[in-house]
This record gives C-alpha cells, structure tokens and sequence, in this order.
C-alpha cells in the first residue's frame, strides 16, 4: 500500500505537479494547483510512513481524503471494478477507465493498520521497544 501511494505522488510530481493541476481544474476541484500539491505531498509522505510503519493513524486520515475525492471526482462513474476490458484487437486488449474497487481496497488497508497498528516489523514498533 505504502508503495502505491508512493508511485501514484512520484508520477505526479516527474510530471509536475502543475500537470495534475490541470487536471483537477478539468473536474471543477477548486484551488486546483494548490491541492495538486497537497495530493502529491500527502502521497510522497503517507507512502513512505505506511512503508516505514510509522505515524500511522495520522497519515491515514489525509491519505483517506485523497481516496476519497478521487472516488467521488473520478472513479464512481465507472462502476466498481477495476478492470475492464473494452475489446480484444489484434494488436492486444484495450482495456476501458478504472471504477473505485481499487479506492476501496486501499480504505480498508488504512483503516486496518490504523486501528490495528503497522505490526512488529515497523519502525514505530522498533521505537517503542524498551532499551536494554
């Protein structure tokens, strides 16, 4: 998940942020450049504190609102699944725009490592351990 998070923010940002700008600016997000940046900053940051296991439940709640405003700005109106084939050429399979089945999984993984804390692997477990 952690990873995710990080490629979709490094995507935007080796595109500049000011690209994903204009896209939000299509769909009618209001300060559009501004949360260009916040998305790419909330998703460069919260990749790298899931993959860390630190600081959980407060990356969580931004990371959830980008979540959500791509679900409801973006993927609702393509249904659920995620992928989709749109037809088989000779060339390949073109496949059709992605639904919010994706968006859902991911929820559900910050929702879990919220409440149910990033595991004895993680740095916030290591930084909690008692010192000999």
């Amino acid at each position: 998940m952690g990873f995710g998070f990080l490629a979709h923010g490094y995507a935007k940002l080796s595109r500049g942020p000011v690209s994903f700008g204009g896209v939000l600016q299509t769909l009618g997000v209001p300060v559009p450049h501004l949360l260009a940046w916040l998305t790419t900053l909330v998703e460069l940051i919260g990749g790298s504190a899931v993959l860390a296991g630190a600081f959980i439940p407060l990356v969580s709640v931004p990371m959830a609102v980008v979540l959500l405003t791509a679900l409801f700005t973006v993927h609702s109106q393509y249904g659920f699944f995620s992928v989709k084939f749109a037809e088989v050429t000779t060339v390949g399979v073109r496949f059709g725009p992605v639904g919010y089945e994706i968006i859902l999984l991911y929820l559900a993984g910050l929702a879990t490592l919220a409440v149910g804390g990033p595991g004895r692997l993680s740095l916030e477990a290591v930084l909690r351990r008692p010192m000999a």
